[in-house]
């Protein structure tokens, strides 16, 4: 597939506060075929700890030989 799917974007940045669904949201998207771009970052926000993590939709590869 050389698009996301449903028109979802590219390159999408996840955040949210740093639990199960965070989890399960980033987990949901790589099953889709999203790849992690670079590393998690973590901020506090005085109540609780926020992730963020960048994804992107690999770009298509061709295999073909000449």
């Amino acid at each position: 597939m050389s698009q996301p799917p449903d028109n979802l974007p590219v390159y999408r940045l996840l955040t949210g506060p740093d639990d199960t669904a965070f989890c399960h949201r980033v987990s949901a998207a790589l099953a889709l075929g999203y790849v992690l771009h670079g590393s998690p970052a973590l901020a506090f926000d005085g109540q609780r700890i926020i992730a963020a993590q960048a994804i992107v939709w690999p770009p298509e590869t061709n295999s073909s030989s000449d």
